[in-house]
């Protein structure tokens, strides 16, 4: 799904009043979740997989400095944040694998990210990968979150398919990633990413939105109506 959110986050190298971010060249963060008819992954899997992606990606070093991404990297987070997650199986799948990029694996999911494109300048086997309908179900609750690990909070009073999650889910863990000094940076990848993504119920997700944590809010080009907020990021550095 397609996301451009509306940025609440602290001063970092790339942030920009909203007006610029509208001006520039805009550019998107693709993501390819492989979904087989056999076997799909579990959503809360999923959506947590595709978080790590993201944080994968931004901490990659070809993303940053003279790296041969470093430049599409910069113009994205010049403009909007923008993700599209996209599925794939088969076939589909072998040829997104073969595109330059990164596979994060989670417990049943796969997400391949990819560098930034212009948003009309997609690959061609990318761009043929289907964007809407992209829902998964969890067999099971998932387990409460460590309370004393990062955590994805997400709104319990939207309804959002799985792809458009996923990509909110990549949005919450960006902002907090620009929150973080380069030590706890460094310690949080050193960790594997270690991060959940759960529903808050609605007494804590009001409590969420008003506690100065990264909050997403969205841009309402699909599903969700401009401004919702989407994630609350709570990472314990930033408590």
């Amino acid at each position: 799904m397609s996301d451009s959110p509306s940025q609440q986050a602290p001063q970092h190298p790339f942030q920009d009043e909203a007006g610029a971010r509208d001006t520039a060249p805009q550019f998107v963060l693709p993501l390819v979740v492989r979904i087989e008819k056999a076997s799909p992954p579990a959503r809360t899997d999923a959506l947590e997989t595709a978080a790590r992606a993201v944080l994968t990606v931004l901490s990659d070093e070809r993303s940053l400095g003279d790296g041969e991404w470093a430049g599409a990297m910069r113009d994205w987070q010049d403009a909007r944040i923008r993700k599209v997650v996209r599925r794939a199986r088969g076939a589909e799948w072998r040829k997104a694998e073969a595109l330059p990029g990164i596979t994060v694996t989670g417990k049943s999911a796969e997400v391949r990210v990819y560098p930034p494109v212009p948003l009309d300048g997609w690959p061609k086997e990318l761009a043929k990968l289907q964007v809407s309908g992209t829902d998964l179900d969890d067999p099971e609750p998932p387990a409460d979150a460590d309370p004393g690990g990062p955590v994805l909070w997400t709104n319990p009073d939207l309804d959002m398919s799985a792809g458009k999650l996923m990509a909110q889910a990549g949005h919450g863990a960006q902002l907090a990633w620009w929150e973080l000094s380069d030590e706890e940076k460094a310690a949080w990848r050193d960790a594997g990413f270690p991060l959940a993504v759960r529903t808050a119920s609605p007494a804590r997700w009001r409590e969420l939105v008003t506690g100065g944590l990264p909050l997403v809010r969205d841009a309402g080009f699909t599903e969700i109506a401009p401004g919702s907020c989407t994630v609350v990021a709570d990472h314990p550095a930033l408590r």
